[in-house]
């Protein structure tokens, strides 16, 4: 597998591409100083025996949650310290106004405040230093057992009593010498924090975690990494100069860009960027995943599409539930999806192909970082599983929440908007005494709520023996948006005069019918950024277009006319229309003037 990292670096925003095989597999975004790793010296701000945890002010935005499962110490190789952890409860350990050192380990996530631990861990470039525990762990991704016991035999000779350390996936193969430096440069990292925590009061920040350039060089850029390019000469200098002491054989691999295109529009990334916001993501054979994300969850549903198969039904579902297995854990990655997820996949009845793609989906999950868990695929063919999630999504960090549906996804219809418009116009006929209304909405609202030839209006306001006046906004391009004025009938009368019939106005013709199997509509500008909706009988074929149109009745709020000649000039007469009738006879359409 080739792997390269793309780090691109603005004033106001850091962002850093993973390619596996030319493939985007993880997107690492910054535009402000993340806080997960930072360390807080903490005051408990409140204690909450019945949810066994405490909130404690760490000087950000909102206090910061700290559980009692956070607070104990790692069990250490003897499983004392922990042993008796089921007795003890936030009371017993934490009083409001006690002042603690804790570190983030999830940041804030919509209305929630940061998770926080007093366990402390500082990673490092291959070992993690645990300053209050006192065990000796080796990655997992190291499964050589010789080199899991020479690992552990080399940090054993220096480590001291009284700490912890996991050894990271890049120690396989490095010397001892290479360990030990690791070891003390992170010791030295917390005496430091242990003296200024000492003498500073809280809420305060103790100790900020490397920014993400410097935190990638750290965790990702190892000796499975091809190349680093980097479009910043002063990131570059810095990668360098960290590199050469970390790792000084890695070197040759950084390179800078200083090409004429931006960096990601050179190597193609940009364009994968856009498309990782959609909710849909094809596979190679034509099937789909369709990812949506709750409060609660994650559900990822597994589609065949277009993917028919050549061999049986059995066979087409194995092989695009194999494809989906290789996709949903590079999405996983890529959006940094966490929680509870759910994978539906499609129904096997094969007990050998359950077995396949539960195989191939544990070996797609073996390069990624986060912790994850996962059960086996129910009777009802779901995968239940948890992802270490540490902060926002990708999405979340580059999008906000639609102003318009609030996350619903959807919007109410032109036909569901003209009916709530319908009965707000019934509730201020039975609670005003004005006479008349006018009615400011979208092109396609206002035409559901004319009906054909005016007849659905007209019938309104029989109903509730008022005038109501219904005008076109073409620029509100939010379909939900309406606006009712209410006044005197002279007052309306004098300032939405309705255009003459016989008269010549040009239109634009709606680009749909709104109307289903109805007339076509149009919009006609006569008044300042209002317009009037014209009924067409022939202006079906100019869906789209601005047309001349000769009026040959006109209502309240709807005029009834014939397109006459196209935008370019071209007279209509004479023409068929697509049904086969002549122009200016036959079936209606709506337009607007």
């Amino acid at each position: 597998m080739a792997k390269e990292i793309f780090v691109n670096v603005d004033h106001r925003e850091t962002r850093i591409a993973v390619l596996v095989d030319k493939q985007l597999t993880e997107l690492h975004v910054e535009r402000e100083q993340r806080v997960v790793g930072n360390l807080y010296k903490a005051k408990v701000d409140n204690v909450l025996p019945g949810m066994d945890a405490a909130f404690v002010e760490i000087g950000l935005e909102r206090n910061a949650f700290l559980y009692v499962a956070d607070i104990l110490p790692e069990e250490d190789e003897d499983g004392g310290p922990r042993r008796n952890r089921r007795d003890l409860h936030i009371t017993d350990l934490v009083r409001r106004g006690d002042q603690l050192l804790v570190q983030v380990v999830k940041g804030p996530r919509s209305t929630k405040g940061s998770r926080v631990s007093s366990r402390v861990s500082l990673p490092g470039r291959f070992l993690v230093l645990m300053p209050d525990a006192n065990n000796l762990g080796v990655s997992r991704k190291i499964e050589e057992g010789k080199e899991r016991d020479r690992l552990k035999k080399i940090v054993q000779k220096f480590k001291q009593p009284g700490t912890g350390v996991i050894v990271r996936t890049e120690s396989e193969g490095r010397s001892a010498a290479e360990l030990r430096m690791d070891y003390l440069m992170l010791l030295e990292t917390w005496n430091g924090i242990v003296a200024k925590a000492k003498v500073t009061p809280a809420p305060a920040l103790i100790h900020q975690d490397m920014g993400l350039v410097l935190k990638i060089l750290r965790d990702a850029f190892g000796s499975d990494v091809s190349r680093l390019v980097i479009d910043s000469p002063t990131d570059f200098a810095q990668a360098h100069e960290i590199i050469a002491r970390l790792s000084p054989d890695l070197q040759d691999r950084i390179e800078l860009y200083d090409g004429d295109k931006p960096i990601f529009e050179h190597y193609k990334i940009e364009a994968d960027i856009e498309r990782l916001l959609h909710r849909k993501v094809p596979l190679p054979s034509g099937g789909s995943l369709i990812i949506d994300q709750t409060e609660a969850l994650v559900s990822i549903d597994v589609n065949s599409g277009k993917f028919t198969g050549t061999v049986g039904l059995s066979d087409t579902i194995l092989k695009t539930n194999l494809e989906a297995t290789e996709e949903i854990a590079r999405q996983l990655r890529l959006r940094d999806l966490g929680g509870m997820i759910v994978l539906d996949f499609i129904d096997m009845d094969s007990a050998r192909d359950k077995k396949a793609v539960m195989d191939a989906f544990v070996k797609a999950l073996k390069d990624d970082r986060s912790r994850t868990k996962i059960s086996s695929i129910s009777a009802l063919g779901l995968i239940e599983m948890t992802r270490k999630r540490t902060g926002e999504t990708v999405d979340t960090a580059m999008t906000e929440i639609c102003p318009y549906c609030h996350g619903l996804g959807r919007i109410d219809s032109a036909e569901t908007v003209s009916l709530s418009i319908e009965r707000e116009l019934r509730k201020l006929a039975a609670t005003t005494p004005h006479e008349a209304f006018v009615v400011s909405a979208h092109p396609d609202v206002c035409a559901h709520l004319i009906g054909a030839q005016g007849e659905d209006l007209e019938d309104l306001e029989r109903q509730l023996r008022r005038s109501i006046y219904v005008r076109a906004v073409p620029s509100w391009h939010h379909i939900e948006k309406f606006d009712i004025d209410q006044g005197g009938l002279q007052k309306f009368e004098q300032a939405l005069t309705p255009p003459r019939r016989g008269q010549i106005v040009e239109c634009q013709v709606g680009r749909d019918d709104p109307q289903g199997d109805r007339a076509p509509w149009a919009t006609a500008h006569l008044l300042p950024q209002r317009a009037f909706q014209v009924e067409l009988a022939n202006g079906a074929r100019f869906q789209g277009q601005s047309v001349k149109v000769r009026l040959t009745d006109v209502r309240r709020s709807v005029a009834i006319g014939d397109v006459i000649t196209t935008g370019g000039g071209k007279p209509v007469n004479g023409e068929r229309n697509s049904s086969g009738q002549e122009n200016g006879r036959g079936g209606r359409e709506r337009a607007g003037a």
